[in-house]
């Protein structure tokens, strides 16, 4: 499924983002419909108040113009609208006002005509002072047009009051759904959380982990076949871990048996022909890579075991003991060139260690024309031994491809060479069982460099 630019990528964020889009439109609709509302309210208060307002006004004016010799001039200022309201009037075509500020130019044309034909009406107009509401009132008896000028100010204060407050409460209510969707999507991505911590336990080799049991009906299925399909899984590598090590034990005793014979047989050479003497190297040798891959099984399976040691691992000074198989194997003690044994100390299986650098060793010697060199040093907490060969260096796409058992360079297979790639897988597993790693790379000569790292000792 593919994301709209500029989306979130997260499930948490994209939960929150929805939670609070959600509360944000129902928060707009609620805050629109009741502004409106409000606003209808209060506009409809106080057109209805002024209205009243203007015909009780309007009333008084021509109740005192009944008196023989008044004048309109002389009436309006006893006129006192309430709301601050000004009042204007046309008689006779002459326009007479109760204030400065306010006169003809401020009655709308339409009300004007709409007074003129004899009905009443409001207009709402604009003005540089704000809002004002202007009600016509036809006065027959007086012969007069009366229009009082109410102003608005106040209401409009009153609405962005209220448009103020609807806003906050929007924002408010944002916020939470914003903080109820953190919430919420925490608990939707916990189970999923869960599954991911669990699969990366399984695939470090932890096949114990499992998920915890959860009473969300709507989960018990989704753990209970994650359980199921781990337990498939174990019960799987195991039987295949068990088939490995009981093949190889039982290899064991018919291949003694035949190395026995061979001796005995090697042991007369000299009586043999020539081509008996061919044939019995031949067998020597396929038995001794036979002899060299069982064993190497054996070392995988007790790998795959996940036996625990006795107690904890002792300490191994990696540079002495790199130095006594370079000295065991008969190699130039001139290629190691190492930190003092003090620095170099790691805790692990002393022979597992020791196989693994032969192996390291080895392949050097069987796919890179012999090792050039041989560094065992400290770096940041951890021990690196690094061994550069002399050959031609390992492809890029190979480099991950060559740690994996029975796994073998392009070169190796071209050229037929003994080994049946289990040598780094051992060194891979072993590193990876003590708590460090192995990888391949480019030396500076241009050859492979193969390195192991391990924790170092803590005093």
């Amino acid at each position: 499924m593919r994301l709209a630019p500029g989306l979130p990528r997260g499930l948490r964020a994209r939960i929150v983002l929805a939670f609070a889009a959600g509360t944000l439109l129902v928060s707009a609709v609620l805050v629109g419909t009741t502004f409106l509302l409000a606003r209808s309210y209060l506009l409809d208060q106080r057109e209805g108040a002024a209205t009243r307002q203007a015909f009780v006004d309007a009333n008084l004016l021509r109740s005192r113009l009944a008196t023989a010799g008044t004048d309109v001039g002389d009436v309006l200022p006893d006129l006192v609208p309430s709301g601050g309201a000004d009042v204007v009037v046309r008689r006779g075509g002459a326009w007479y006002s109760s204030s400065l500020d306010v006169g003809a130019r401020d009655v709308p044309a339409e009300l004007r005509e709409m007074v003129a034909g004899g009905a009443a009406g409001t207009v709402h107009v604009s003005s540089a002072a704000g809002p004002r509401l202007v009600i016509g009132v036809p006065v027959a008896a007086a012969d007069l047009e009366f229009y009082e000028v109410a102003p608005l100010v106040e209401l409009q204060g009153v609405l962005h009051t209220v448009a103020g407050v609807l806003g906050a409460g929007a924002a408010t209510a944002t916020a939470a759904g914003a903080a109820f969707g953190f919430w919420a999507s925490r608990r939707v991505v916990q189970p999923l959380e869960q599954v991911a911590g669990a699969a990366t336990r399984i695939a470090g080799g932890e096949l114990t982990a499992r998920l915890p049991s959860t009473e969300d009906p709507d989960l018990v299925a989704i753990v209970g076949s994650f359980n199921s399909m781990v337990d498939a899984l174990a019960a799987r590598i195991e039987r295949d871990n068990r088939f490995v090590g009981d093949v190889s034990h039982e290899l064991r005793s018919p291949l003694t048996s035949l190395v026995t014979s061979v001796e005995v047989l090697a042991a007369r050479r000299d009586e043999l022909s020539p081509r008996s003497r061919e044939a019995l190297a031949m067998v020597e040798g396929r038995l001794a890579r036979f002899r060299t891959t069982l064993e190497d099984l054996l070392v995988l399976a007790r790998l795959d075991s996940g036996t625990p040691d006795d107690g904890p691992l002792p300490p191994v000074a990696l540079g002495a003991l790199t130095r006594e198989v370079l000295a065991a194997t008969g190699r130039p003690a001139g290629l190691l060139t190492t930190d003092d044994d003090p620095s170099t100390t790691v805790r692990a299986d002393k022979h597992r260690l020791e196989r693994t650098v032969r192996n390291l060793l080895d392949n050097a010697d069987r796919h890179g024309g012999g090792a050039r060199t041989v560094r065992v040093a400290r770096r940041d907490g951890v021990v690196l031994l690094t061994v550069d060969d002399a050959g031609p260096g390992v492809p890029v796409e190979d480099r991950e491809r060559i740690l994996e058992r029975f796994a073998r360079g392009q070169q190796a297979a071209r050229r037929s060479l003994p080994g049946a790639g289990l040598g780094l897988a051992i060194v891979a597993e072993t590193a990876a069982s003590h708590g460090g790693a192995a990888w391949c790379s480019t030396s500076p000569d241009g050859g492979a460099r193969l390195t192991l790292s391990l924790p170092a000792a803590t005093p």
